[in-house]
């Protein structure tokens, strides 16, 4: 069954010994944070901090920071569950029967899916409390790191409207808080947010409307950070995962819905002629991201529940919360990117390149030149286009071993032969290009050669015992006292 909000995920993280409740007085100016990233790099459990000082909210954070947690939060075993499951639907949609029987036989299932569309209630939870005098003061927002331009919320889910179609957008950018009812929006160039932005600019639009909502079930927090096609509802994306509609309420004072049982939603609208100086925040990067301009956010109304959490995230050198749900990216889309590119064996994305730096493929490699063929076929899709440095192996090595594609890049590449540099758009974060969102990006290839490729020595073989050998030591290991 879904979550119907962030306090049952709560009541499930606490029942397998996955949450700590925090009740000593603590400040949301870095003290919280240096609490959270002690855990996170120790791997260590959710945290609810019920004393929080300046706020009379419990603050969550770290409940994602876990490969156990965020399959938890999506209700799955195994997040490779969620990504076989799209495969099962596409190749389904591949495979439509041609007789009239065939597809009333698929009628069930169009009819699952089509019952996951949101869809609109009266009320709801996150309504409870209505202020329509609006004050951030009285939320627990962290002020993360010493060099931060001040307070950020940082697990938001951001929601705006195309305004050719009104079709809606759900995206996780943080928010800078200026003072009590005016934030910054991190948009970055490349995201939807920001084309939305930029779109209702050119339609000659004085404002654009904007609602940002904290907490409800945690696929819809997930669903606003995942890597989906502009086409594609993040909404929509979220009642798939749950297995059941996303249930949403209309906002107090702008033409927009939110999800019904999130904890606190604030209303607003962005001055199209308006932006302010935003940062620097300590990033996920493992750096201070640089200040640059921004459009304000100003809020307009709060509302939230009489009983309302409030969900964070510190960001920073990893392992993070953050790295865990890039983490469902990957897994969840893999079976896509398979299924476009079907040499692809398996992909990583290390959290030592956190998540956009750094990619790792193995293919099963049928023709020289095929690892460039892979390079240039991701960079050319979506959000790959941001991978500065992507490594291909071949099919027999294990791409989550970080220590295993090192050991093939180390011996198996020649740099001049090996290696292929391109130029493109990169992340805005990565401080290391010449340019802000333009730099050079590397291929690195460390399949093992082919005389086509120009390697005409002999390539060796991997040293690898014989299976009698291995077999016989199994047997007899309790024999050798070595346990």
């Amino acid at each position: 069954m879904a979550y119907k909000d962030l306090h049952e995920f709560i009541k499930a993280l606490e029942d397998i010994g996955q949450l700590q409740r925090i009740k000593t007085l603590v400040d949301p100016e870095l003290e919280i944070t240096e609490i959270t990233d002690r855990i996170s790099k120790s791997n260590g459990p959710a945290l609810l901090f019920e004393n929080v000082k300046g706020s009379d909210m419990p603050l969550l954070i770290n409940a994602y920071g876990s490969k156990e947690r965020m399959a938890l939060s999506l209700q799955v075993e195994d997040l490779d569950d969620i990504g076989n499951e799209i495969m099962d639907l596409l190749q389904l949609a591949d495979n439509v029967p041609d007789s009239l029987l065939g597809k009333v036989k698929m009628l069930p299932i169009l009819a699952q899916l089509s019952s996951l569309f949101p869809k609109i209630v009266k009320s709801g939870a996150c309504q409870e409390v209505i202020c329509m005098e609006p004050s951030l003061d009285k939320l627990p927002i962290l002020k993360c790191w010493p060099d931060d331009a001040g307070k950020f919320i940082t697990l938001p889910q951001v929601y705006t409207r195309d305004p050719r179609n009104g079709k809606r957008n759900v995206g996780m950018y943080r928010l800078q808080v200026f003072d009590h009812n005016t934030t910054g929006m991190h948009w970055h160039i490349h995201h939807d947010g920001a084309e939305n932005y930029r779109l209702n600019k050119e339609a000659g639009n004085s404002v654009i409307e904007v609602a940002v909502a904290l907490g409800g079930d945690p696929a819809i927090a997930y669903a606003a950070t995942a890597p989906l096609p502009k086409e594609i509802d993040e909404l929509i994306f979220a009642g798939f995962l749950r297995k059941k509609p996303v249930e949403l309420v209309k906002c107090k004072t702008i033409d927009m819905e939110v999800p019904a049982d999130a904890e606190i939603v604030l209303e607003g609208y962005i001055d199209l002629q308006e932006s302010r100086i935003e940062g620097p925040f300590g990033d996920h990067t493992g750096y201070y991201s640089l200040p640059g301009e921004y459009p304000v956010f100003h809020i307009k109304c709060i509302t939230h529940r009489k009983d309302a959490i409030y969900p964070t995230t510190i960001v920073g050198k990893p392992p993070q919360e953050d790295c865990y749900l890039a983490l469902a990216s990957e897994r969840i889309f893999l079976p896509l990117l398979k299924m476009q590119l079907s040499e692809v064996v398996d992909m990583h994305m290390p959290m030592e390149g956190v998540f956009h730096n750094c990619v790792f493929i193995s293919i099963k490699k049928s023709y020289p030149g095929h690892a460039r063929k892979i390079m240039n076929a991701l960079w050319g899709m979506g959000q790959m286009m941001f991978a500065k440095f992507i490594v291909v192996v071949d099919k027999d090595v294990n791409v989550q071993n970080l220590s295993e594609v090192l050991w093939k890049v180390f011996n198996n590449a020649d740099p001049k032969r090996d290696t292929m540099i391109v130029e493109g758009p990169l992340d805005v974060l990565d401080h290391s290009a010449p340019l802000p969102l333009f730099g050079s990006k590397m291929g690195i290839d460390a399949t093992k050669k082919w005389p086509g490729e120009g390697h005409m020595r002999e390539w060796p073989d991997d040293i690898v015992m014989s299976k009698e050998i291995i077999d016989l030591v199994n047997t007899k290991w309790s024999e050798y006292g070595l346990d």
